[in-house]
């Protein structure tokens, strides 16, 4: 099956910790997005965000430096794989520049959910950690 990738970034006026335990945090992770989430915030913890639209598992972590989650949504074909998402946050001089890599997206849908990550992530984070 064909899929699609890409890759943006943005900066947050946070420091690398304090993006790290918003995004693997239920309190944290609802806060910043404005929509309920449920976080287990371990290696192999589950997750849902945006009431349960979006979910998956992590399963790489490096505290406040990198994640790496599996993603899907209810959009995804059921043939579909999980697509993967890697989080790597890094020191910047305005806070913490974030850079997102999502990969295995079904064919088609990476444009939807590239303008996704700004508008209900990037965007309201931005609003949370001002």
């Amino acid at each position: 099956m064909s899929t699609d990738n890409f890759k943006i970034s943005t900066t947050m006026p946070a420091t690398m910790e304090q993006v790290f335990k918003a995004w693997l945090s239920s309190e944290g992770h609802t806060l910043m997005t404005g929509s309920k989430a449920e976080v287990n915030p371990i290696v192999g913890g589950e997750f849902k965000a945006w009431d349960g639209y979006i979910w998956g598992e992590t399963l790489e972590m490096d505290p406040s430096q990198r994640i790496v989650q599996t993603w899907r949504t209810t959009e995804f074909p059921e043939s579909s794989p999980d697509s993967k998402i890697e989080i790597v946050l890094e020191e910047a001089e305005s806070g913490t520049k974030i850079t997102l890599s999502h990969t295995q997206i079904p064919k088609g849908q990476a444009d939807s959910y590239k303008q996704g990550w700004e508008d209900h992530y990037f965007t309201p984070m931005r609003e949370y950690f001002k």
